[in-house]
């Protein structure tokens, strides 16, 4: 494959949307510089028009048709950022856009697509699954002539999202600075295709560091296997990054251009996003904390370096938090569940809560699930430490009180099942 997508087309791509994006801040982060002994600065996209950086590649591509393709209108299929991006672009632009959302969109996706759009998109809500609406969008497309802006895998788009890079070596050079890293989430591969094709060139002395969901990791795949493969499942906490398998084009240029791939757990996603939040009064969406979760992973290397973290976007909803906080928990191991056999008398629960809990701990959680027999009755216990370092303590205790107590958090299926 001949790439098409160099520092120049870069460039091109990013004068052209410098009266139309923000130009968003490279904010250093003092808190994470200190913490890493480096100097980490933060690409803030999550301050841009639409809360990511996908407006970039989605209006770079459709200001490249044509007249007479325009006039036929644009399509894409989208549950979230990439849908918001086509429809401001077509606001902009006076172009009309029809965009394919799946049935499981949340209606303030849809409310926000329909805000950014105005009169210019027509909204279609059809399949249950993304594939199944990707797939409706396509057939429409093409009877009709409309040409479909893809999300990712498309040289245009590509480009429009790699002017990012531009802005990033345009802060750092006004700073007197060079990078030494730049930490890229990959979903579908469009951002850090179109970021390392202008690194390459216009920062050679800087490593590209992808970042993957580790229930997602599609683009680590992908290098494994020498090709694009499509992963057997999905886990789609990090949704904007979860994509099952990248695009032939994104891999043609991450396989030339990325140093190293890094996964990050969505349980440590989780508590960057509430670190971000209550430590740096940043709002970041699970792809967007991507970055930030994977510099635990690289925290030898990075002394004395300097990072810049794409944070890709901050379109969080409100009504997840409660989601974020207990998958944060549990993976930090402060938030423990069990199953335990209570004696049926009274008082059990205060000899529980005296006998076993610590003195900082607290009951988070308490469910009976049945009565088995007259006698005792097991009940599914939530507990949260004052202090994880004294889990092996409370461990001892609870054995004592049942000797056949379950770990729930330790069963992901069982987990799932009771909590």
């Amino acid at each position: 494959m001949v790439k098409r997508v160099n520092k120049e087309k870069v460039l091109s791509a990013y004068k052209k949307l410098q009266s139309v994006v923000n130009q968003t801040p490279l904010q250093y982060d003092q808190y994470l510089s200190e913490k890493y002994k480096a100097n980490i600065y933060l690409k803030r996209e999550d301050l841009q028009v639409v809360r990511s950086f996908k407006l970039r590649g989605a209006y770079y591509s459709i200001s490249e048709l044509s007249e007479d393709d325009l006039a036929k209108g644009v399509i894409c299929a989208s549950a979230g950022n990439h849908a918001q991006g086509v429809a401001f672009a077509c606001n902009e632009k006076q172009v009309m856009a029809t965009i394919y959302m799946p049935n499981t969109t949340p209606a303030q996706k849809i409310n926000q697509v329909r805000y950014f759009g105005g009169d210019y998109v027509n909204i279609v809500i059809e399949g249950d699954t993304f594939d199944e609406c990707s797939q409706a969008a396509h057939e429409y497309g093409a009877k009709h002539q409309m040409t479909f802006i893809e999300p990712y895998d498309d040289e245009n788009v590509i480009a429009g999202q790699g002017s990012l890079a531009v802005e990033i070596h345009h802060s750092l050079t006004a700073d007197g600075e060079t990078a030494d890293y730049v930490l890229v989430p990959i979903g579908g591969g469009g951002l850090i295709s179109g970021v390392s094709a202008y690194v390459r060139e216009a920062m050679p002395e800087t490593k590209i560091v992808g970042v993957e969901p580790a229930g997602a990791a599609s683009m680590k795949l992908a290098l494994d296997q020498g090709q694009p493969t499509a992963l057997e499942k999905v886990n789609k906490f990090a949704d904007g990054t979860a994509v099952g398998k990248v695009g032939d084009i994104t891999f043609q240029y991450a396989k030339d251009n990325i140093d190293r791939i890094e996964t990050v757990e969505e349980g440590k996603i989780a508590g960057t996003i509430i670190d971000l939040y209550t430590k740096q009064a940043i709002v970041a969406e699970p792809s967007g904390a991507l970055t930030v979760s994977a510099l635990d992973n690289m925290a030898e290397d990075l002394v004395g370096k300097t990072v810049v973290c794409i944070i890709s976007g901050g379109n969080n909803d409100i009504n997840r938090m409660a989601e974020i906080e207990e998958k944060a928990l549990i993976y930090s191991g402060t938030k423990q569940y069990f199953v335990v056999n209570f004696p049926q008398r009274p008082g059990a629960l205060r000899e529980f809560v005296t006998d076993v809990l610590g003195p900082d701990d607290d009951i988070a959680k308490f469910e009976y699930t049945k009565k088995i027999s007259r006698s005792n009755g097991p009940a599914l216990v939530g507990i949260l430490l004052g202090d994880y370092e004294t889990l092996p303590g409370l461990l001892d205790r609870l054995k004592n009180f049942d000797a056949n107590y379950i770990s729930v958090s330790e069963n992901p299926t069982l987990y799932e099942f009771l909590v």
